[in-house]
């Protein structure tokens, strides 16, 4: 062994993929250049092209060799040349060397890491193709504070964990290694040595791409998407959803459609596919945006991505990550906006991911009182982690900055914001005021809402929110927590729960439809009929509706008018259009073959085409959803006949409110006097018992005529023809 050359104990460390910083050992110093290949008999050193190579001497018995490099113009620009006998013959393999770079993290970069603050955390962490100290290869880098060791093992080293061990940046926990000649493409995993000397193989938190499932790996990606949906994003940029049309069609993509396989089945349609086909369908019916149950890898399909493994990663099952820009682009250009289901609230326990990821309950709560769902079996995210808390906020702006995402729906934030959720006294750890709140996901929410508001104007944050926590959808600087909505969760189990009871028994459930009125302007909501009501013995939303099919129509469409006239955004789950009778499966495509066999399910997708066509055309719908301003009672006492009205606003100062008229029962009402805020013509613009819309044909002709005859405390009223289980809409004729 050279003078030069590090003690025996350091080269053992190296050779057993346990030092801390092989970089201190491995590469050229002060001329002498050391380097390891496991198994090889002999390696060479080539200074430079045409240079003759330098024979390396073997300094351990595991294959660390040295040799001494003088001088030359560029005495970092050598290569490396390792010798090993296969079959009885001798293979050489020439390459970079990976150990002779600086860090491609800078110290800012790890402070802001440390402190939770670095917002674009994925340029720094994962894995990344770069040019690198003059060489084209890729960097890793991966938090792991509490591993002994990690090494970068992948298709380019054999899966040989020896080869690649990676350096430690000090105090940060993070390790880092930039491999000269790796391509796009490549598989990879970390192999960490835990405190207890155990050796575990991980997936990349902060990978890019995944192996299709069930395979697990993560693969090296990097984008050449050239974008076109410019014009879409300097113009969401300046619009403001709260007081603009926003109708959601909610998708989970592998069931949407499907297509042949090319062996005799079906499968999914892919990302590029999708693009073809869903933005067209999506304008025609008029929806504003589409909402898309998780797209981030999971490796079980049957948790429909509500469990992630991969929160950087869209799911492979699909296509790549390209492709799905792809997706999102074509929407966009087609004036369809994209929200992402997000679920930062736990995680699977899978052995691959984040599970215990360097030994150690790294991103989890040690504590099961903290750190373990009951309900879900899942992980739950320590957010008092600097780190944690940044390598999710990170991922929050990293679907709308990469993906150009308009909006992120979260997951389960009831969960997040009790201590106590979904469990018995002593199950749970009280915070330090002796409280049921979890103060530190709060923090964590309220922190992700004003960061992704903040650099990314005219997006949203929406709340899947069950509980009466007040602000959730109130800005964070009047003590909310920063959504930009909330899912009105009571809105819709009262309204499903009032069309489930028979006719003859809705008198006496009259609140179910007026209670949610109380409460209408305490947030700004979203009124969901998501795929949560359609799965689980639950029925679709056409079983839940009482009496024979003809009379199970009529209610369903009378839901859909009076949802899409109540105070609130609108979400519906795909293949609700359709009228379904069975419930929705992830495992096949919507039952588009109701369309062709029978007309009634095909009138209510036309009527739902034509609800979203109107709400976009009518701005009382939606210009004051945030305001009492925006709507007043016509009648909400008619209890015995189960008829109820109101009244929609637009903005102050402006004209052409709509009047909404319900009758929940299957008797018509003629003569029906409503009280109107104007006298003249108006006009019938929805009746949900047109014949054209598989009704019975009821109504009143085109429009009604309001007299000077004041009525429900209005200066003017109007005799109505009211149809059997339906729902009217009205507006001045002097709307053109």
């Amino acid at each position: 062994m050279s003078p030069a050359s590090p003690v025996s104990k350091e080269l053992d460390l190296v050779a057993a993929g346990r030092h801390g910083d092989p970089h201190r050992v491995l590469g050229l110093h002060d001329g002498v250049v050391r380097a390891f290949r496991p198994d090889a008999i002999a390696m060479k050193l080539i200074p430079g092209p045409g240079a003759p190579p330098i024979e390396m001497k073997a300094i351990h018995p595991a294959g660390i060799f040295e040799a001494r490099l003088d001088g030359g113009e560029n005495p970092v620009g050598y290569e490396l040349e390792a010798v090993y006998e296969q079959g009885g013959q001798k293979v050489s393999h020439r390459f970079c060397d990976a150990y002779r770079s600086w860090p491609t993290l800078g110290d800012v970069d790890l402070h802001l890491f440390g402190e939770g603050r670095h917002r674009r955390l994925w340029e720094v962490l994962g894995a990344h193709q770069r040019v690198h100290d003059g060489m084209t290869g890729v960097s890793f880098a991966v938090w792991a504070p509490n591993a002994r060791a990690v090494r970068v093992v992948g298709d380019w080293n054999f899966w040989d964990g020896r080869v690649h061990p990676m350096r430690s940046l000090g105090s940060s926990g993070v390790w880092e290694l930039f491999v000269p000649g790796v391509e796009v493409g490549a598989r990879y995993k970390y192999e960490l040595v835990t405190a207890d000397e155990r050796l575990i193989l991980k997936t990349d938190p902060m990978a890019f791409g995944m192996e299709k499932p069930p395979d697990t790996a993560s693969v090296v990606e990097s984008s050449a998407y050239e974008w076109g949906d410019g014009k879409w994003c300097e113009a969401r940029a300046t619009h403001d959803l709260l007081h603009h049309p926003f109708s959601i069609y909610e998708m989970h993509l592998g069931s949407w459609r499907h297509t042949d396989d090319g062996r005799g089945g079906r499968r999914p349609l892919t990302y590029r596919e999708l693009a073809e086909q869903l933005p067209a369908y999506v304008k025609d019916m008029g929806f504003t945006h589409v909402e898309l149950l998780p797209v981030a890898e999971h490796p079980f399909s049957g948790s429909w991505g509500y469990q992630v493994s991969g929160y950087y990663a869209p799911t492979s099952r699909y296509g790549s990550p390209d492709d799905f820009r792809a997706l999102v682009d074509a929407l966009h250009q087609a004036g369809i906006g994209v929200i992402v289901d997000w679920v930062p609230a736990h995680f699977p326990r899978d052995e691959f991911a984040l599970a215990r990821f360097d030994g150690t309950a790294l991103y989890e709560h040690s504590d099961p009182r903290q750190g373990e769902h009951p309900d879900w079996g899942t992980l739950i995210f320590n957010f008092g982690r600097n780190e944690v808390r940044n390598f999710l906020v990170a991922n929050a702006l990293y679907w709308i900055d990469q993906f150009h995402i308009d909006g992120l729906r979260v997951d389960a934030v009831a969960s997040l914001l009790y201590l106590d959720y979904s469990r018995s006294p002593g199950q749970w750890v009280p915070n330090m005021f002796g409280g049921r709140e979890n103060l530190e996901a709060v923090a964590f929410l309220e922190e992700v809402n004003e960061t992704v508001f903040g650099l990314y104007p005219g997006t949203t944050m929406i709340a899947e929110e069950s509980t009466a926590w007040p602000g959730v959808s109130r800005p964070t600087y009047l003590g909310g927590l920063g959504f930009g909505f909330k899912w009105n969760m009571g809105w819709m189990h009262d309204t499903l729960e009032y069309f489930h009871h028979d006719p003859i028994h809705r008198r006496y459930h009259h609140s179910e439809l007026t209670f949610g009125l109380l409460y209408a302007w305490s947030e700004n909501f979203v009124l969901p009929l998501s795929h949560d009501e359609v799965v689980h013995g639950k029925g679709h939303l056409l079983n839940k509706m009482p009496g024979d099919r003809g009379q199970q129509l009529a209610n369903l469409r009378a839901l859909y008018a009076w949802m899409w006239a109540h105070p609130g955004k609108q979400l519906l789950f795909m293949g609700a259009e359709l009228a379904p009778e069975l419930e929705w499966s992830h495992e096949r495509e919507l039952d588009w073959w109701i369309l062709d066999q029978w007309e009634a399910h095909r009138r209510v997708r036309d009527m739902l085409r034509d609800l979203n066509r109107l709400y976009a055309e009518l701005p009382a719908l939606w210009q004051c959803d945030d305001s009492h301003e925006g709507f007043e009672w016509i009648d909400a006492d008619d209890t015995e006949q189960s008829v109820l009205s109101f009244l929609r606003r637009p903005a102050p100062g402006e004209a052409n409110p709509l009047v909404c008229v319900a009758n929940l029962t299957p008797v018509a009402r003629y003569g029906y006097r409503v009280g109107v805020p104007q006298g003249g013509g108006w006009d019938e613009r929805m009746n949900t018992d047109a014949s054209e819309w598989g009704g019975g044909g009821v109504g009143n002709l085109g429009g009604v005529e309001a007299v000077d005859q004041p009525w429900h405390g209005r200066p003017y009223s109007a005799v109505m023809t009211l149809p059997p289980l339906s729902v009217l809409w009205f507006t001045p004729s002097a709307i053109p």
